[in-house]
């Protein structure tokens, strides 16, 4: 009997809308009103220049869609160009950037639908969001395909309303008059680092892109539709909130366009725009959880993770233990009801993962010359070093509280790699040479307070006593422990 595998089973619209929907988060609309406060009337470029720089990127992610068509996004493209500990790397900030996304799409979620309900638990409603769209996920991509299509569909339709009716609205009021603080050049920077997430589409395409239909044609296609029809609608949409809503005002709200649509539509339309980014966030939730799960599962796939996480359900052709364990994770961090944070931390994975794809990209083509590429990143090198110095400089402009984090992750994720490539036999071998290296230290320290040729002043007879049996006795637990570990067999 054949093991489960994969389906390909998503067209290309499918993947168009997964492309968008993926990104289109109601977290995003959320964070407008923060980064208006960093760039002022400034965000409107701000927004329509950050999307450009991305296809870039998005031209990388095409060529290595179509070359690479595998479970496993960034991941994938770094272990076929690098191998080892670098496409480890990648797929844990891959991993993490996609957990943490998913955080923030449930965060956002029920911070747009409190503009209404005031009262609601913002967490808890994050978390409850998350649970559900993990019970969906875990059913298969065809159902979850359907709902996702349904609601990016619908999400566009009340964005569109939101526009056309706002440019009416604006085309009626006076020019805006500049916001009475100046904007520097540091709070433009530092809002299109806040604003990056805008743009992530090709990641969630790439993600899903071993279940994808033609991958050749429908890849490319759909990354750079997708990339199209969101540089219009961010656009659009923060051209008509800020000429609605000076910058200074648009900031001191918890659900910035809901407000903005209150002012231009009266009531009806604050409601409107409301349900429309609380599906919106739902959307983004559901393909966060399900770009999430494949990086786990390649990863595991690939013996870096444990292989539990590479099951398949036998029913429904999903990763499903990828999702449980995703979902658990990102529980956790949706119980926080953070954003801003969480923002600058889906940032910085997705900083690193998009460097590293338009190096796949210049490395691959280096090795890997003959590999058939049904797509070629036009303009080349050009574009994946575009995109690899406006990663690099929008890194300078995130938290540093985020990028200590970042650190730390990576030093955890070195000592994950390490501790999951020596293998069992390798790591109790390496405790017990510790624990006999710490071992005799500590037997010659009691050997030498036994013998007074170390003297503890100011510390009663009855302490240095007591001191001196500790240590012998964690000395001779220390050898036996090393000395175990170094004879035992492998079972």
């Amino acid at each position: 009997m054949d093991e489960p595998h994969l389906k390909r089973e998503l067209g290309l619209v499918r993947t168009t809308m997964l492309g968008i929907g993926g990104t289109l988060s109601a977290a995003n609309f959320v964070i407008i009103g923060h980064a208006a406060s960093l760039a002022g009337y400034a965000i409107v470029p701000i927004v329509f220049i950050g999307g450009i720089l991305s296809l870039f990127t998005m031209f990388s992610y095409a060529e290595l869609g179509t070359a690479i068509p595998l479970a496993g996004g960034e991941y994938t493209f770094a272990k076929v160009a690098y191998g080892g500990f670098p496409s480890f790397l990648t797929g844990w900030f891959e991993w993490l950037s996609n957990m943490f996304y998913t955080a923030l799409s449930a965060i956002g979620f029920a911070y747009v639908v409190s503009y209404l309900f005031p009262q609601i638990n913002i967490p808890l409603t994050a978390v409850i969001v998350v649970i559900i769209f993990a019970i969906i996920n875990l059913r298969g991509t065809k159902e979850t395909g359907t709902i996702g299509t349904i609601i990016t569909a619908v999400v566009l339709a009340v964005l569109g309303i939101f526009v056309i009716g706002g440019w009416s609205y604006v085309q009626g009021t006076p020019a805006p008059h500049p916001s009475s603080s100046p904007i520097g050049i540091i709070g433009i920077f530092m809002a299109t680092a806040y604003l990056f997430e805008l743009y992530l589409g090709a990641e969630a395409v790439a993600a899903a892109q071993a279940e994808v239909k033609n991958p050749g044609r429908n890849i490319p296609l759909a990354i750079v539709l997708s990339a199209v029809v969101l540089i219009s609608l961010y656009t659009s949409v923060v051209f008509v909130a800020v000429g609605i809503v000076p910058p200074d005002i648009l900031s001191q709200q918890s659900s910035p366009i809901a407000f903005v649509a209150e002012q231009a539509l009266g009531p009806a339309g604050a409601i409107l725009i409301t349900v429309g980014l609380a599906i919106a966030g739902l959307a983004a939730t559901n393909e966060a959880i399900m770009a999430q799960s494949r990086v786990l599962y390649a990863m595991s796939r690939d013996g870096y993770l444990p292989k539990g996480l590479c099951k398949i359900h036998k029913r429904f052709c999903t990763p499903h233990v990828a999702i449980i364990v995703g979902a658990i994770f990102t529980i956790i961090f949706a119980a926080t009801g953070f954003v801003n944070f969480v923002v600058y931390a889906v940032n910085l994975g997705f900083i690193i993962g998009f460097s590293i794809v338009n190096l796949s990209v210049i490395k691959l083509r280096k090795i890997a010359p003959h590999l058939k590429r049904p797509f070629k990143a036009p303009l080349y090198p050009l574009t994946p070093i575009a995109g690899i110095v406006a990663s690099a400089f929008l890194v300078l402009f995130i938290e540093h509280s985020v990028l200590i984090l970042g650190l730390e992750l990576g030093i955890v994720a070195l000592l994950v790699y390490y501790i999951r490539m020596v293998g069992h036999h390798r790591i109790r071998i390496a405790f017990g040479g510790i624990s006999l290296g710490l071992g005799g230290f500590l037997a010659f320290v009691t050997y030498l307070m036994g013998t007074n040729s170390i003297v503890i002043y100011g510390v009663s007879q009855e302490i240095a006593t007591l001191a001196f049996y500790i240590l012998l006795f964690v000395s001779i637990i220390q050898l036996l422990a090393g000395i175990l570990n170094l004879i035992a067999s492998d079972r």
